[in-house]
């Protein structure tokens, strides 16, 4: 019953705003539609809590840095970009076209200045990528970014893109790897939700200057060492590595 109780209201609540921000959009300049959607946030957050039962503990802001920096997230939940952005009074986001393809989303994400890159990566999406990330660093946003470009079951890891790299490097700013246990709770896109207190703990700043696969590894090395850890506190089971799985484009790739 929480979980159809939940999905009714993230409908309506997705619905209402979204209609809102799409107005709000006609307002110059990006402050009206941001407050909207900072308005959403925290109500998706505050049903998670009060509607499906699932509480978040928030870990390490005190290690977040001051300034522009960009946070690469490990993303096993559709409930994780609410639970980060939450935190942030103006952030900017990485996130798939995909989100286009839902009505009137398009302008909502043009007006926030998201970061819209194609999915399939490639060399469109790594220019797209580096073009819109350059507008928000130049405004001095923090971004936030999924670098596996994919919802992960739990136990579960796809290759680390290079996307992440090229902003670390290009922008000059730090990276702080952001680990969690949400998809204990809420996995990937599924209906059914369960009851519980997740964690959501930002690690320590990666500093700037290291070379691609030094910064590739140590980004993977924290997220997924400190997820692992996460997910045995709150299932009481052995800290057990994740599994290297290939996203669906690599797997369609390796069947053709």
């Amino acid at each position: 019953m929480r979980s159809l109780v939940f999905s009714v209201a993230y409908w309506v609540l997705s619905i209402g705003y979204t209609l809102a921000a799409v107005i709000a959009a006609l307002v110059p300049g990006r402050g009206a539609t941001g407050w909207i959607i900072r308005r959403y946030v925290r109500r998706m957050v505050q049903a998670m809590r009060h509607l499906a039962g699932i509480r978040v503990e928030y870990r390490g802001e005190e290690r977040l840095p001051s300034g522009a920096f960009i946070l690469a997230a490990k993303h096993q939940s559709w409930g994780d970009g609410f639970t980060v952005y939450d935190r942030f009074q103006d952030l900017a986001f990485v996130t798939g076209d995909h989100l286009e393809k839902f009505p009137l989303m398009a302008t909502v994400l043009r007006k926030l200045g998201a970061i819209v890159v194609n999915n399939c990566g490639g060399r469109d999406a790594r220019e797209a990528l580096q073009s819109r990330a350059a507008d928000a660093h130049r405004d001095g946003r923090r971004i936030l970014i999924y670098p596996e470009g994919n919802l992960a079951k739990v136990g579960e890891k796809f290759r680390y893109r290079s996307g992440v790299w090229h902003m670390y490097r290009d922008f000059d700013m730090p990276v702080v790897p952001v680990a969690t246990n949400l998809g204990l709770f809420w996995p990937q896109e599924a209906f059914r939700k369960t009851p519980g207190i997740a964690t959501l703990e930002f690690l320590e700043p990666i500093p700037t200057g290291l070379a691609k696969d030094e910064f590739l590894a140590r980004l993977e090395a924290a997220v997924e060492g400190r997820t692992a850890e996460l997910v045995a506190e709150a299932t009481g089971l052995p800290v057990t590595p994740a599994i290297r799985v290939a996203t669906p484009d690599e797997a369609a790739r390796a069947a053709a």
